[in-house]
């Protein structure tokens, strides 16, 4: 076990790519509300989701295409929507079921010249060892993450629930959809992280 604590040290973090807040120079405004009940990411439209707390992505084909909410293909744009009072219920429709949780904080990887989102990030927070496991383990049983990766990560650090860790989990595809969990652990801070990537398969 000593082995494979060493290891998660040694793991490369996976990081999210840079996020410009929107407004930046290229940033577009198009329509105000959402269509067809999926979330519009211009300016009105991320106000709009911090008035409702919710917010629900067409990710259907696989991918979430820049103009599918609002914005201008091409754009390199990254809405970063921030919940400060509260949280909001987010809906990713994948090809073959959904992602869903309430978190304070969606972002998404635009900066580009694509049509479509490189990925869509999310956080999952806990105030507990045993509330943090339960949240790995709800990724494993919905999305299809390795139980086993999952576990090993799970028994190492509760032996040591004091120390600190940082760990990528192989992704899983169930949905349709690549879903990594990227494990944020500290055992001396009273909030745990998880930051979930969403990308295509």
């Amino acid at each position: 076990m000593k082995g494979f604590t060493a290891s998660i040290l040694l793991v490369p973090l996976l990081l999210t790519g840079c996020v410009v807040p929107y407004g930046g120079a290229d940033a577009v405004t198009t329509a105000t509300a959402s269509v067809d009940g999926y979330a519009r990411l211009d300016e009105a439209g991320i106000a709009q989701i911090r008035a409702s707390k919710s917010a629900r992505l067409d990710m259907t084909s696989g991918q979430l295409t820049k103009e599918s909410v609002g914005l201008e293909n091409g754009t390199s744009q990254a809405p970063d929507v921030k919940i400060n009072d509260g949280t909001m219920i987010l809906d990713i429709e994948g090809p073959h079921g959904s992602i869903s949780a309430t978190t304070d904080r969606l972002r998404l990887n635009g900066m580009n010249n694509r049509s479509e989102f490189s990925e869509v990030t999310y956080f999952l927070t806990a105030g507990s060892l045993e509330d943090f496991t339960a949240l790995i383990r709800g990724g494993v049983d919905r999305y299809g993450i390795p139980r086993d990766s999952a576990e090993d990560w799970i028994e190492s650090t509760s032996s040591q629930p004091e120390d600190k860790s940082d760990f990528a989990l192989a992704p899983g595809t169930s949905t349709g959809l690549q879903v990594q969990y990227d494990l944020r652990y500290d055992g001396e801070k009273d909030v745990q992280v998880i930051v979930v990537h969403v990308s295509p398969a």
